[in-house]
Formats: structure tokens, C-alpha cells, sequence
């Protein structure tokens, strides 16, 4: 019998981020200001050398978001990308690339940036990044501009866009090296995978 749950056609570690990242947008909109900042307080990442930072924050800080375009943008890619790399990798190896792509990008951001991040976003690199290494000739239809472009050329643009805006920021309140960090950890892991340089052995 087919379920007529949209959610079940959905891989599971995929599925489950999905939910989280939802769950925890709604508890802060719930929590208001004060329990807001609370999560903010201690859950969103700063910079390492600041009193504000804890461990656990490499974690939890991809499971919080500004604003619900932020949230969208951010799931819409999730799923995009991540159901079908599950798909083909399988639940363990999936979860253990998308884990090292937040914690990479959150390193990245906690040593190398002077502003605290929130989202996602580094693991979404991470997910474009092994998508494109992956499937590069496949077509990506964009939404904005409506063109389609082979996937290898998207990763090389955005990933172009948050080298160069980590090299020159701009002070947007956007975490460039959250981003730049997600893709090359992403990029590294199936390098050593792949067993491929750096990594050759």
C-alpha cells in the first residue's frame, strides 16, 4: 500500500534533518525573545577565542535559522541534493559526510571568522559540492535565474562566490567561511574516500 505521507518518499537521515531544522525554527519562534536568546546564547556557534563559545555548538548551530527564507533556501536544498546522495551512498556513509561538513564548517567559522553563525549553509556546500564530484555532467534546472546549468559549473560558482567573500567580507551578516569551510570539508572526505589526493596512498 502507498503511503500518502509526502514525507515518506523522502530518505531517512534526510527526512530527520529536515524535521529537526523545522522543529527548532518553530521552538524559537514559540519561545519568543527571551527564549530565543537563550537558544542563541548557547546553541548558535562563536568565534573560539570568545567566552561565549561551547563545544557542542559545532553542532547545533546548523540546526538554527534567522528567518524562514533562510530556512527554506535551506531545507529546499537538503532535500534537493541530500535525498538523492543518500539514495546512492546509503544511510551510514550519508550521515557521516553531512556530520563532517557541519562540524568542518563550523570549525572553519569558530577559528578563522570574528562573527558567530547559525544555519545549515556549510553542509549545503558540503552537499553541492559532493553532488557535483559525483554527478557532474548532470543539469541543474536554477530557479533564480531559470536556466539550467551542468552541476559541475554550479558548484564551481558558488563555491568561487564564498572564496571570494571570504577573502573580501562585506559585513552582509552572511558566515562566507562557514560556507567555504563546508565545501572543502566535503570536498577533502571524498578525496580520502576516493583515496585520491591529498590522501593518495
Amino acid at each position: 500500500m502507498q503511503s500518502n505521507n509526502p514525507l515518506s518518499s523522502i530518505p531517512p537521515v534526510t527526512r530527520n534533518i529536515l524535521i529537526a531544522i523545522v522543529v527548532m525554527f518553530i521552538a524559537q519562534q514559540i519561545l519568543g525573545q527571551t527564549g530565543g536568546q537563550f537558544i542563541g546564547r548557547y546553541f548558535a556557534l562563536y568565534p573560539i577565542d570568545t567566552p561565549y563559545f561551547y563545544p557542542w555548538q559545532l553542532l547545533t548551530y546548523a540546526l538554527l535559522h534567522g528567518n524562514l527564507m533562510h530556512l527554506f533556501f535551506n531545507g529546499f536544498a537538503i532535500w534537493m541534493f541530500g535525498s538523492q546522495i543518500e539514495s546512492y551512498w546509503g544511510e551510514k556513509k550519508y550521515s557521516i559526510y553531512i556530520i563532517t561538513c557541519i562540524i568542518g564548517s563550523g570549525l572553519a567559522n569558530a577559528l578563522l571568522s570574528d562573527i558567530g553563525a547559525i544555519g545549515i549553509s556549510g553542509a549545503v556546500y558540503g552537499l553541492l559540492v559532493a553532488y557535483g564530484m559525483m554527478w557532474p555532467n548532470h543539469t541543474i534546472q536554477l530557479i533564480l535565474p531559470p536556466i539550467p546549468m551542468k552541476a559541475k559549473y554550479f558548484v564551481m560558482i558558488f563555491a568561487g562566490i564564498a572564496l571570494i567573500s571570504s577573502i573580501n567580507p562585506n559585513n552582509d551578516g552572511i558566515a562566507h567561511i562557514a560556507h567555504l569551510g563546508g565545501a572543502i570539508t566535503g570536498f577533502l572526505l571524498i578525496q580520502f574516500w576516493r583515496k585520491k589526493p591529498p590522501f593518495k596512498w
